[in-house]
């Protein structure tokens, strides 16, 4: 059961590091799984006011839209203050205007 939770916990810090977010390897399974969780309500809001997340992104140096980008973790960052900073910006992110219209 541990060994399934850490390769779980292994396989969600993946994803998160190719999507550009910084992990220190101290974080929790559970921190790990509600961060993804963040990222993946940033990034449906995104979608559905028109961004492009193969543009919109922590790696793109010429983003279409500033405000479809997730926000950087900062460096000492706790994984709660970060999910607090993306669901701030995911908020934003609905209130802008859907590029599409």
């Amino acid at each position: 059961m541990a060994s399934e939770i850490r390769e779980v916990a292994q396989e969600v810090a993946d994803r998160l590091r190719r999507r550009g977010i910084p992990l220190s390897g101290d974080e929790r399974p559970d921190e790990l799984a509600d961060l993804l969780t963040a990222v993946e309500r940033f990034e449906q809001a995104v979608e559905a006011r028109g961004g492009d997340l193969m543009v919109d992104d922590l790696k793109s140096s010429q983003p279409d839209d500033p405000h479809f980008v997730l926000p950087p973790r900062a460096t000492e960052e706790s994984v709660r203050d970060y999910i607090a900073r993306i669901d701030t910006a995911m908020v934003q992110v609905r209130e802008h205007p859907d590029i599409n219209a």
